[in-house]
């Protein structure tokens, strides 16, 4: 075997045994929704009306959950991380509000509809997700 084959094949087995060890300190059992770099993972869920729904960031990027405001359910509380009660402020007030990596936020779910929302800084890139709640 000439040396660049060795080296290929000891490389590539050394970083699949080392895949899993530089993460962010979050397991799955963490969280119900994951954040990769551009998009939440799964985008759609289904929960029950009073569930807690908690997004984990998973990345090395920072991330936001933010409510679209006109697409929620008449009478259900607007959501967003950083605690904005409109989705005006959330935009403006960015990057408060941001989810860093290793961090989580939730939201307990008291309406039942369906609740579209996104990423602020990767709305653009197509990070947006559906929680849909039932009775």
């Amino acid at each position: 075997m000439d040396r660049r084959t060795f080296l290929a094949a000891t490389g590539t087995g050394a970083t699949a045994a080392l895949a899993g060890c530089f993460g962010t300190g979050l397991a799955e059992e963490e969280f119900d929704v994951g954040m990769t770099a551009n998009r939440f993972d799964p985008e759609r869920i289904e929960v029950s009306v009073g569930d807690r729904v908690v997004w984990g960031n998973n990345s090395s990027r920072g991330h936001s959950v933010t409510a679209y405001e006109d697409g929620l359910p008449e009478g259900a509380a607007y959501f967003a991380s950083g605690g904005f009660d409109a989705e005006r402020a959330a935009r403006d007030e960015y990057p408060t509000g941001i989810i860093e990596s290793g961090e989580t936020y939730a939201h307990t779910f008291e309406t039942a509809g369906e609740f579209p929302y996104f990423c602020i800084p990767h709305e653009r890139g197509g990070m947006v997700g559906t929680v849909v709640v039932t009775e």
